[in-house]
């Protein structure tokens, strides 16, 4: 009888680990998932106006880069938590909010800390890249805008974690950053805004040199992570940048195609951010790193469209749909699409919320289910 009670006492332990859902989402990253916090500093890398969040609950235009939500609010939803992950440092939310999810992401950092500066002018950027690309570098240099640096989220992590442990206790908020879900996606700024508009790195390393140099960044970046009680954590992979709207409308002399070199650096990267992952497994205890690439399931999207139901995936929605992003994205633009639904791009960088759903879902289903 003694025995029966001890099985049945294993299986209701089974039952309530494979139930036992993520208590929050934690986020770090660039504009992919940042949901405000670059409205409260002083940055032009902004989208808190319309025709941006036109989609989200109310038409809100929170500050995502999106026309409605971003991947980490459809995950956080699709773990059970809220429709929505908020800014850290939006001041309309407190601790209590933050409890089950909050994001440190800003848009247009990136691994490396001098990505967080060289972001200029949306409006300006657009004029320059219309009119004459030898000039884009030119207007860069001159209005050089920071955002949140990678190293500084983390910072703001820290800081979240003593107000966790003033609001939940240290025991409850010990297992709520133990168990909680800590989703990572960043990295194609670096490449795009960085690498290969401004000639700093280029000349200090080869593009495979400087793939090397931020894997570094990310691995002491896990590594401090975990320091600091994570151990759920998702590694995000780079999409097909070479296909972002605003690299094909350069990619004058190909017919607008995709930038296949630039396709070939975010492969190789992701092994790379691959191989760190299965490392770091081996290397830190406890630990249970993923690695979520959306690569090919962006890419399919992409190159046939048609089988997700979208009818546009060359150009945004937004304007012009092949510079605009930021402030150039103007509500009272008249070439703005009336359906955002029917593009895979919001704007000339950005996917749509449609888009964002289908690789969210890809993502869990293929990936993060483990976590759920």
């Amino acid at each position: 009888m003694a025995y029966v009670h001890v099985l049945l006492w294993l299986f209701l332990m089974l039952i309530v680990k494979i139930s036992a859902k993520v208590p929050a989402i934690i986020v770090f990253g660039d504009s992919s998932v940042d949901a405000g916090n670059n409205n409260y500093i002083p940055t032009i890398a902004r989208s808190n106006f319309e025709p941006y969040g036109r989609d989200f609950n109310g038409g809100k235009p929170t500050g995502r880069f999106s026309n409605g939500r971003v991947p980490t609010d459809f995950i956080s939803e699709e773990l059970g938590l809220r429709p929505f992950v908020p800014a850290y440092l939006d001041p309309t939310y407190k601790i209590s909010d933050f409890a089950v999810g909050v994001t440190f992401a800003s848009a247009a950092t990136g691994y490396d800390n001098a990505t967080s500066d060289v972001l200029v002018s949306f409006e300006i950027l657009f004029t320059v890249l219309y009119m004459k690309h030898t000039r884009m570098i030119l207007t860069r240099t001159n209005y050089l805008q920071g955002v949140i640096p990678f190293w500084k989220e983390l910072e703001y992590y820290k800081d979240y974690q003593k107000k966790l442990k003033a609001y939940l206790g240290e025991q409850k908020a010990s297992e709520t950053i133990a168990d909680a879900l800590y989703l990572i996606s960043i990295g194609t700024n670096d490449f795009l805004e960085n690498y290969y508009t401004l000639p700093k790195r280029q000349m200090q390393y080869t593009v495979d040199e400087y793939q090397d140099f931020l894997i570094g960044i990310a691995r002491n970046f896990i590594v401090n992570l975990h320091g600091l009680g994570a151990r759920k954590i998702s590694l995000g992979g780079l999409p097909p940048m070479g296909c972002m709207p605003l690299e094909r409308a350069e990619n004058i002399q190909s017919g607008s195609a995709c930038v296949e070199s630039y396709n070939v650096v975010a492969l190789n990267f992701n092994n790379k951010l691959s191989n760190l992952v299965m490392t770091l497994n081996k290397e830190l205890p406890g630990i249970q790193l993923v690695f979520s690439n959306p690569y090919n399931k962006l890419l399919q999207i992409i190159k046939k469209p048609s089988l997700y139901g979208f009818d546009v995936s060359e150009v945004a929605c937004c304007a012009t749909g092949m510079f605009e992003m930021g402030y150039a994205c103007d509500r009272y633009n008249p070439l703005t699409c009336t359906d955002a639904n029917k593009y895979v791009f919001w704007d000339a960088f950005h996917p749509s919320e449609r888009t964002n759903a289908i690789l969210s879902y890809h993502m869990v289903k293929t990936v993060l289910h483990q976590f759920h």
